[in-house]
């Protein structure tokens, strides 16, 4: 068993989709991805919520209650052999004729789930951080779904990787930081730990919230608010998290290195936060 497609679970090389797919067709359909630690799915409710959140935004009933998903989960996870590693749901509108508007009557939707491995940074990457580049940030206004239709990110992302960084950072209106290409970004200035605000142009992570919640229990000082494009250049420290990057220090941006141009105190602090927290919290 490598996937559950559509109320069976089967190996990967068996899964079919057919082509009038809305996904396929429109990129209709949302997804969402849940790090799996110790083979305990991390913050399950809260990715099932932003789950929720997301087939809201598209108008796409729920195929399954909480308690089914967390079935189908755990179905997935007692035969792997891996502890660590993501789950990835994918929804979509279903199967039916190509035509824009939404089939009516509604048809099933299309329910995907599978598991990869979860790989952490490398020791590299935690001790000298990566670069990034900044790019015009042009997807569309309600980036806070988190859809299967992420072109944007692709080539933003891509142009990243040809300049050789680890991460895009986008800028919106060529004026304030909203995310990385897949990412959540921070800054530190002058201790100060800061944070985008969570709304329609950036995707709620839930590894963002873990890095407030750490700062707030370690004494370290936060604030959300909106960040200038022209602060990440004067900024002490900047960090990007993710489910599956976790937690890493950006030490260069647009090629102009970031305070001293090596992973700072506060995400050194941070880090080693997270990695306390994965192992008595994550893995318990």
């Amino acid at each position: 068993m490598d996937v559950y497609l559509n109320g069976e679970y089967m190996p990967m090389e068996e899964a079919r989709i057919p082509v009038l797919d809305r996904g396929f067709m429109f990129g209709d359909g949302v997804y969402e991805v849940i790090p799996v630690y110790a083979r305990r799915p991390f913050r399950m409710r809260d990715h099932l919520q932003r789950l929720q959140h997301s087939l809201d935004g598209i108008r796409l009933p729920n195929p399954h209650s909480v308690e089914e998903w967390e079935a189908i989960l755990e179905t997935m996870i007692a035969p792997l052999s891996l502890d660590d590693h993501y789950l990835y749901l994918h929804i979509t509108r279903g199967v039916a004729r190509r035509d824009h508007p939404f089939p009516n009557p509604p048809v099933p939707p299309t329910v995907f789930v599978m598991s990869s491995p979860l790989t952490h940074p490398s020791a590299e990457q935690v001790t000298q951080g990566v670069a990034c580049i900044t790019v015009q940030d042009n997807r569309w206004l309600r980036c806070d779904i988190k859809a299967i239709s992420l072109l944007p990110n692709v080539l933003m992302r891509q142009a990243s990787v040809d300049a050789g960084c680890g991460e895009a950072i986008l800028i919106r209106d060529d004026s304030f930081l909203t995310e990385g290409s897949a990412s959540n970004i921070f800054l530190v200035k002058d201790g100060v730990l800061l944070a985008p605000p969570k709304d329609h142009l950036m995707l709620p992570g839930i590894t963002y919230d873990v890095m407030l919640e750490l700062a707030a229990s370690h004494g370290i000082p936060s604030q959300i608010r909106k960040i200038m494009k022209e602060e990440l250049f004067s900024a002490d420290e900047l960090l990007l998290t993710s489910s599956t990057r976790e937690v890493m220090a950006i030490t260069s941006v647009d090629g102009r290195p970031i305070g001293n141009g090596k992973p700072g105190p506060i995400f050194e602090q941070l880090y080693g936060l997270y990695q306390t927290f994965k192992r008595e919290v994550m893995r318990k």
